[in-house]
């Protein structure tokens, strides 16, 4: 389903926990122009939009693009990419204000997980990283398995998202 950009906003600001305020705040504008974005009455300017990325942990592509990013999927046998040219991708946005991305060649992956150091190669110290079977996360990818493949949205407020592309 296509989100506007308003929208996209507010679903960001909120997944933060965040009011209007506090994002205005931040940006340097006031709550009403916060609200008249997410209303879609008006637009941020152009040159508010990196630090709107910013905040929200993701890019200023991921912010105007029209579609989310698809949940998972599976790819025909025949329309599968080698899964040593893909990427995984990790982002966690905590409630303490950390951001953080991890975009890691599969084939890395791969070689982490044939040495048995995947949980200590991809050590993040967030608790809801903690319970993610990476064998089977690995499995799912060789079957043809893309897109988003976890969104964990913690107790504590954080979100972790992992996507193959």
């Amino acid at each position: 389903m296509k989100k506007s950009l308003g929208e996209k906003i507010s679903e960001y600001r909120k997944n933060l926990g965040m009011t209007q305020e506090n994002l205005a705040e931040k940006l340097g504008v006031s709550a009403q122009a916060v609200s008249k974005w997410e209303n879609n009455v008006s637009c941020p300017d152009i040159n508010m939009l990196p630090a709107l990325a910013n905040i929200f942990g993701i890019t200023v592509d991921e912010l105007l693009q029209e579609e989310n990013k698809q949940d998972a999927y599976i790819v025909p046998k025949e329309e599968r990419k080698d899964i040593n040219k893909m990427m995984f991708k990790i982002r966690v946005l905590s409630q303490e204000g950390d951001n953080i991305k991890v975009n890691l060649p599969m084939a890395i992956i791969k070689l982490a997980m044939e040495k048995r150091t995947a949980d200590n190669f991809i050590n993040i110290k967030n608790d809801a990283m903690k319970e993610i079977d990476w064998n089977s996360i690995l499995s799912m990818i060789e079957e043809g398995v893309m897109g988003k493949l976890i969104e964990i949205n913690s107790t504590d407020g954080d979100i972790v998202e992992i996507y193959v592309e």
